[in-house]
């Protein structure tokens, strides 16, 4: 299979056993998305939504992710943004930029585990409303 340039995206509870090539699947229960690697060697890609990892944009069409998948681990090694639809492919990095990145990563998510967490009720009930959960409500109707 050769390289992906354009991608759809399916808002979904469960993520599906068998994914379609050129298919970002989105499950806002489950704060994750997973598509098949855009260069098409066939790996699956998970990238969990949360401050410290990926960020799901909507637009009310396309839906975007954000940072960069980076799949370091892969053979294929390729790095790609996925961007209103368009797959964007990047330069390939070294193995000390890798490195380097990967570290940033662990870092975030140390400091993030660091933080302190003192849940106020008032916010907790506002983030249920945020605009994720109110448009899968809304496809759920």
């Amino acid at each position: 299979m050769s390289k992906v340039e354009r991608y759809t995206h399916e808002f979904v509870e469960f993520i599906p056993d068998a994914l379609l090539p050129g298919v970002l699947y989105v499950s806002t229960t489950y704060a994750t998305t997973a598509h098949l690697c855009m260069c098409g060697c066939g790996f699956e890609v998970n990238s969990p939504i949360s401050p410290q990892q990926w960020c799901v944009i909507f637009d009310g069409r396309t839906v975007s992710l954000s940072p960069s998948i980076g799949n370091w681990s892969f053979e294929c090694q390729s790095h790609y943004w996925l961007d209103r639809g368009r797959v964007d492919w990047a330069a390939t990095w070294s193995r000390e930029r890798i490195a380097a990145g990967r570290a940033a990563t662990v870092r975030r998510m140390e400091n993030a585990a660091r933080a302190p967490h003192n849940p106020d009720p008032d916010q907790t009930s506002k983030s249920k409303q945020g605009w994720i959960y109110r448009l899968w409500a809304a496809r759920r109707r």
